[in-house]
């Protein structure tokens, strides 16, 4: 919980002598004309001092005041970025000056009309001429926003960092560009977008431990969604065969720099094509989002200290599991027998959880041995058949799976296949996941019914890929965790009791 803040007496009795003086200090609306960035762009080529006779009306929140006599300057901020204004008491009256010069204070929003020119400094200005309080603010602006004292803050009260840090507004501006982006690429390949529910009966489609909630209605316990495949592989089987959706995603897992318990996705599923399409569609969203956003498909980044320039522009490389192992680590365990891959783990400290398989050693192995020396964009394949339950056996080699993930600055993008549309042998695949989730693994798939009834009815061919949004975010954006583009991510609530 956000404890309860103080409000500032000063601003308290200020708002009060606005509504004595029969200002209204929360009107309805004002008529905006104009942007900051559009005043200052347009305006840029005015010479120091030059006047002009062009009027704008804009809007937007105060975060400096230069009061100096009969004479002030103030910053005004709206959504675009921030424009100066310039109060006089000969053009205002003293009346009005003083008004808002003693009544307006940082963090209020004016709406003022005005006429552009250039300040001798060569700043564009506003010289307002008429002007109106649109909300008087009653808490004070923090101070040293940008220390590592008020690091909390950012994310418990986003809607002051926000309005104080402009960069942090441009930071999701461009994640909105993004996931525009996004949504025009699978639209443009003739996907239909489409919904799938957040609250679910019975949760799947990936391996993750569920947020548990109760509907009075039923008297049952219900799950968020912690994948929207089975429900897309349902429209599959409905005949939509391009299908795709943007949603949020629920797992009760840790938080850290790339995880948060809420997170957006994207699904998308094409019949009659494999995993191969799937990588295609993969490189090719991730260098058109990446261009929308930097206008270019390469973008700096950090990673481990070091400034690192990433190239999205496809294709990407491709490498097999087994191969990745043996190139990053030094490893050839294409065909090592069972002892020695346990002995392996154990000299490398690696650890497993159940009955140690070949292919459950393999991944374990390229986890801790691989996964963060993948800086730049990678599709790795190939991967043991004991990772998923929902994919098709290799075409070569009944060990693997035809699944890829993408990787970028050691951190997974994406995940995909080539479906499993067996019905039978779906069916035996989950009837195993529900027994291993009887015995205690939280992290398999319960048996959903419904969905292998869909199987049934017949499912054609087809690849699917799931990406992660957020991490996109972070990768286009120049950021360095989950948490910077986020608008609101999930926070421990603070214990006032501490």
């Amino acid at each position: 919980m956000i404890k309860k803040l103080i409000l500032d007496p000063e601003k308290l009795r200020k708002l009060e002598e606005l509504r004595q003086a029969g200002i209204d200090p929360y009107p309805y609306t004002y008529d905006v004309t104009h942007w900051a960035t559009e005043i200052n762009a347009k305006f840029s080529s005015l010479k120091p001092a030059e006047q002009t006779t062009h009027q704008v009306s804009v809007a937007g929140r105060v975060l400096l005041r230069r009061v100096m006599g009969k004479a002030s300057f103030y910053h005004l901020q709206d959504q675009t970025g921030r424009v100066q204004i310039y109060l006089q008491e000969d053009r205002l009256g003293k009346e009005q000056y003083e008004l808002l010069t003693k009544k307006v204070d940082t963090g209020d929003i004016l709406g003022i009309e005005g006429v552009i020119f250039k300040t001798k400094m060569g700043e564009v200005t506003i010289a307002v001429r008429d002007f109106k309080v649109l909300c008087k603010s009653l808490l004070p602006l923090p101070e040293k926003y940008h220390g590592l004292k008020d690091i909390e803050l950012k994310y418990r009260q986003r809607y002051v960092d926000l309005f104080v840090n402009h960069e942090v507004k441009e930071v999701f501006q461009k994640r909105s560009v993004m996931i525009r982006a996004v949504r025009d690429y699978f639209a443009g390949h003739d996907f239909l977008e489409v919904e799938t529910p957040t609250l679910q009966t019975i949760y799947g489609g990936a391996s993750a431990k569920p947020f548990v909630t109760h509907i009075n209605a039923w008297d049952m316990k219900m799950y968020l969604s912690i994948s929207p495949e089975l429900f897309l592989k349902r429209l599959l089987v409905g005949g939509l065969e391009k299908v795709f959706t943007i949603c949020k995603n629920f797992r009760n897992e840790d938080v850290d720099p790339s995880h948060n318990p809420e997170f957006t996705m994207l699904e998308a599923y094409e019949a009659y094509v494999d995993y191969n399409r799937m990588m295609e569609h993969m490189e090719n969203v991730y260098e058109q989002a990446c261009s929308a956003v930097n206008g270019s498909p390469k973008v700096k980044q950090k990673y481990k200290g070091e400034e690192v320039l990433l190239d999205f522009k496809a294709p990407w490389k491709r490498m097999t599991v087994l191969d990745a192992i043996k190139h990053y680590a030094d490893l050839d365990v294409s065909k090592i027998s069972l002892d020695h891959l346990r002995q392996l783990l154990r000299d490398k400290r690696i650890e497993w959880e159940g009955e140690l398989t070949w292919g459950l050693g393999v991944s374990r192995l390229f986890e801790e041995l691989v996964e963060e020396k993948l800086i730049q964009p990678i599709h790795i394949t190939d991967h043991p058949k004991e990772t998923t339950p929902l994919c098709k056996i290799h075409r070569k080699d009944p060990r693997l799976i035809e699944r890829f993930e993408s990787f970028c600055l050691g951190m997974e993008l994406s995940n995909a296949y080539s479906e499993l549309n067996d019905p039978v042998l779906q069916r035996q695949l989950l009837e195993e996941q529900a027994e291993q989730l009887r015995a205690g693994a939280e992290e398999a798939h319960p048996l959903d019914e419904d969905f292998l009834n869909a199987l049934e009815y017949g499912m054609p061919p087809a690849g699917g890929l799931g990406i992660g949004i957020d991490r996109m975010a972070l990768l286009l954006t120049g950021q360095d965790a989950l948490r910077e583009v986020i608008l609101f991510p999930t926070v421990k609530p603070l214990d006032e009791k501490k």
